[in-house]
């Protein structure tokens, strides 16, 4: 007998595989971090998340993060990764250290990324919001991984450097940013990203700096670029059978 089909709301949660993680840093941090992958496929690629300012309130389940855990893994077989960076609490824990002021946080970044290495996650993004896309801008271009997704960028603690090294590493640049945004409006970013031949900004119209009431705008424009294969998402799930 077919189930019905699960219309997607804002407390939706979707099956996943989830995993309780501790990612531990080169400077003897412990992260809190959590994985959720398709229930019973092998993703096909890899959201790694980096929250906003933790000062804040930014943390690993921030809205967004919250949802693409919750959905991306059965709508999109994405693995989401989220973790709270040094100093952060969240309703998963908090990580040991304290906030560094985009200082220390490079060896949060990076103990993400060799995770998602030594655990073979396929195709990893960083994805980054607000104070995440600063962190992913100065720390996050590896060799391992693929591009950025920025969301909310405000630039305030990249520096023009930071933007030189993803331009000669090539890889793609995408900048999701919101009309009403209080830190980075759509024009300034355009001319703030221009020295990233080959970022792509998004104006993303009615939104604000938080992006309330348009996530499944931002989960579209993630998939898109991560799992093109399960662009549009769709608005149902549709169950299996157990």
């Amino acid at each position: 007998m077919t189930q019905p089909r699960i219309q997607i709301r804002g407390t939706t949660v979707l099956p996943s595989r989830r995993q309780a993680l501790t990612l531990q840093t080169a400077d003897g941090q412990d992260l809190v971090a959590e994985l959720a992958l398709p229930r019973s496929r092998p993703p096909v690629g890899t959201m790694i998340c980096v929250h906003p300012l933790p000062t804040e309130g930014g943390m690993m389940d921030s809205h967004l993060f919250r949802k693409a855990a919750n959905r991306l893994p059965a709508l999109a077989d994405l693995a989401v990764l989220r973790f709270n960076t040094r100093g952060t609490q969240s309703e998963h824990g908090r990580s040991t250290g304290e906030f560094s002021h985009a200082v220390q946080e490079r060896f949060d970044v990076v103990a993400a990324i060799e995770y998602a290495e030594f655990a073979e996650l396929p195709n990893p993004w960083l994805v980054g919001w607000s104070f995440g896309t600063d962190l992913t801008l100065k720390y996050g271009c590896d060799p391992g991984v693929c591009g950025a997704i920025l969301i909310s960028p405000p630039l305030r603690y990249s520096t023009p450097d930071d933007l030189v090294v993803w331009a000669e590493s090539g890889k793609p640049v995408v900048a999701l940013v919101p009309e009403f945004d209080d830190y980075l409006r759509p024009e300034a970013a355009r001319q703030r990203f221009a020295a990233i031949p080959q970022a792509q900004v998004i104006a993303v119209e009615g939104a604000k700096h938080l992006f309330v009431g348009h996530t499944e705008r931002v989960l579209d424009e993630i998939v898109a670029r991560i799992n093109p294969a399960a662009y549009p998402l769709p608005v149902a799930y549709q169950p299996t059978q157990p």
